[in-house]
């Protein structure tokens, strides 16, 4: 007997988080001297085409609908090209400690969003174990951020992230209308990487970076070849999981990948592990537990999508 959507939607999401958590210890060991811009172009042109090539070997359910040009350049342009721009400028301005944390807000927006625009079911035991694991990441930053000030005084930089992180959960509000409308999963992650690459790419030119471009050494398109591999995978579990399951659930699960992060960098790099971490380790793995037991229900129908 074959897994239901909700069993499969939130395996995928909680691969996404083991990927993006893997991902930042391990970049560590790719570093590329290459603008972020390029970076982030190359690396999502290069993913695009290959859910170009995927979604031409999908077969579509009877009766289901294409999402519109409109709907998928939205998503390129919000998701895959502007919210990378804030982000990546946004930490140029700010600590790497302040942006990380103020990434994770996007599950906060997510929540917001979702239950106005796609009327998501989002019981009270979900919004504590959402705001468990939100104090779990604060406990695991605290360390690097005063998280006080950033509320009193916050700069430029922070803001663009945090800027950054909504436009993230604008996109993928859009993504999800799109699927729950029918679209492939494949094909909505296509129009993001691709287009928002192309986008991205053009920035790039435009801005005099070409030169960056054509000076790649071979050792440099190695690293960023491995570093798109991680990507994929992640594009591909987490579009693939918000067409399963509740966006707010999908990336509230997101929230564990510090933990995931956090064992990477002990096992990687020997790291030391402060109590207050595992506190906020052990706060996050809780409340994922209580959100991944969660039902996707919708307001409107009251049945799981």
């Amino acid at each position: 007997m074959g897994m239901d959507n909700e069993t499969k939607g939130t395996i995928l999401a909680l691969m996404a988080a083991m990927v993006s958590g893997i991902a930042i210890p391990v970049n560590k060991l790719f570093i590329v001297s290459l603008d972020p811009t390029v970076f982030t172009a190359v690396r999502s042109v290069i993913i695009g085409i290959v859910f170009f090539f995927i979604s031409l070997q999908q077969s579509r359910p009877r009766g289901s609908k294409r999402a519109s040009w409109t709907s998928l350049l939205a998503i390129a342009v919000v998701g895959g090209a502007l919210a990378f721009l804030l982000f990546f400028n946004g930490l140029s301005l700010t600590t790497a400690g302040n942006g990380a944390f103020l990434h994770k807000t996007l599950p906060l927006w997510t929540a917001v969003l979702a239950f106005m625009f796609l009327k998501e079911k989002i019981t009270r035991r979900a919004l504590y174990a959402l705001t468990a694991m939100f104090l779990g990441i604060v406990a695991l930053y605290f360390a690097q951020i005063a998280p006080g000030d950033l509320w009193r005084d916050p700069q430029l930089g922070d803001l663009l992230v945090l800027g950054a992180a909504f436009l993230w959960a604008v996109e993928t509000i859009i993504a999800k209308r799109a699927m729950v409308d029918g679209e492939t999963n494949f094909v909505v992650s296509f129009a993001r990487m691709f287009f928002g690459g192309v986008i991205l790419l053009g920035i790039a030119l435009l801005s005099g970076k070409a030169d960056a471009m054509l000076a790649l050494s071979t050792v440099q398109w190695a690293y960023i070849l491995a570093s798109t591999a991680m990507l994929f995978g992640y594009v591909l579990c987490w579009y693939w999981a918000i067409k399963k399951i509740n966006a707010s659930k999908a990336t509230s699960l997101l929230l564990l990948a510090p933990v995931v992060s956090l064992v990477g960098g002990v096992l990687l790099f020997n790291e030391s592990v402060s109590v207050q971490q595992l506190i906020g380790s052990a706060a996050i793995l809780a409340g994922a537990y209580f959100v991944s037991r969660e039902k996707s229900e919708s307001l409107r129908t009251q049945h799981t999508i």
